[in-house]
């Protein structure tokens, strides 16, 4: 009955979400056509044809906070407590309300450095300066922390930092075509909806659901043929949402799984945006080109060259990122047997992902 609740509160934040960001994603596209905030047509990874809005972030943002400052009146106003078992768990939403506000004035600001870098163009030790002040600063003081098996306090604070910079600057990297960076990241969130929900994480679901409702209700406009990009801002703004959300379900706790491997949840879940993200540092190193230059030899742009059309080259990743994704949840109640062969099987996806590119996919 207690979960039975609790997925219907799921399900009405994650529509939450995506209405406002149905809503939300048009005015915003208004607006950056009337103040002059496109991306001009130019030799870049997504090869439109025509100016387009460029404050989806913005929007994406916009409507994730509105939701949140909802749930909170909500939660404040005591409109829930009816619901079976809801009282035994206030006192800990009330609880997290803190580290929930310094993580969105975190991912404010991850936004607002997507959007300068949007319009002034940063250098990359700028934009790597502001993202470790963003990683540092949540760290600190928003209660994030990779659990994993270090207990120096100082070596979990930089690898946790560490961990957020990578995932902004992969989905950063990971946006080079139209509805690709939004499926897959609202893919991963709703595994992590599921993972955080059968753990009893419930508060950590519902962001999740929440942050997943936004990501889909965004892909609506973002989907081939494109209305507007999400730019910097929003490839920061999810990057960030995956890392800090991804963080709050890998926790290592011998009672909770039997694999003991709960860590490996995150890297499976987001096993294609860090994989694409590997390669093309690997490929730019031995070029030697700068690894945050971007180019085309992305897994997207390699599907393409293989024959396949932008939007089937984008399908395919979803479901690569799905089929690998979904096997981090057997991970959950599974013993280290399980573990190992989901983990083997995953290395072997992506290995014949990339003979298959390398293979039949000609050199840009």
């Amino acid at each position: 009955m207690r979960m039975n609740s609790w997925i219907w509160i799921y399900t009405a934040v994650f529509c939450g979400g995506a209405s406002l960001a149905l809503f939300l994603t048009p005015v915003f596209a208004f607006i950056a056509r009337k103040t002059g905030f496109l991306d001009v047509p130019a030799s870049n990874h997504k090869k439109h044809q025509n100016a387009t809005p460029l404050l989806g972030g913005a929007a994406m943002f916009t409507a994730w906070i509105i939701a949140i400052i909802a749930g909170i009146i909500v939660v404040r106003s005591n409109l829930l407590p009816a619901l079976p078992h809801f009282n035994g768990i206030m006192p800990g939403l009330i609880s997290a309300l803190p580290n929930l506000a310094v993580i969105a004035g975190c991912a404010a600001l991850a936004v607002l450095l997507g959007l300068w870098d949007d319009k002034f163009a940063m250098s990359a030790a700028a934009k790597f300066g502001g993202q470790f002040i963003i990683a540092l600063l949540v760290t600190l003081y928003g209660g994030v922390r990779l659990n994993i098996f270090i207990t120096n306090q100082y070596a979990v604070m930089a690898a946790t930092v560490f961990w957020i910079m990578l995932m902004m600057n992969s989905i950063n990297f990971f946006d080079n075509m139209d509805g690709l960076a939004a499926g897959v990241i609202a893919i991963a969130l709703g595994i992590f909806a599921v993972i955080a929900g059968l753990n009893g994480q419930f508060f950590i679901a519902a962001i999740s659901s929440l942050s997943c409702g936004v990501c889909c209700g965004f892909w609506f406009y973002n989907a081939a043929p494109a209305k507007i990009f999400m730019g910097d801002s929003g490839s920061h703004f999810l990057g960030f949402l995956a890392a800090v959300t991804a963080t709050e379900v890998s926790f290592f706790d011998i009672s909770y799984s039997l694999s003991r491997f709960p860590v490996l949840i995150p890297l499976l879940v987001l096993a294609l945006p860090l994989f694409d993200t590997a390669m093309v540092v690997i490929i730019r190193t031995i070029n030697k080109k700068p690894f945050w230059i971007g180019d085309h030899n992305h897994i997207s742009h390699r599907f393409v060259r293989m024959g396949l059309s932008r939007p089937q080259a984008v399908l395919l990743v979803h479901l690569l990122s799905l089929s690998i994704g979904i096997t981090a949840l057997p991970i959950f109640w599974g013993d280290f047997r399980t573990a190992a062969i989901l983990v083997i099987q995953a290395l072997l996806q992506l290995t014949v992902i990339t003979i298959l590119q390398f293979a039949l996919a000609p050199k840009s």
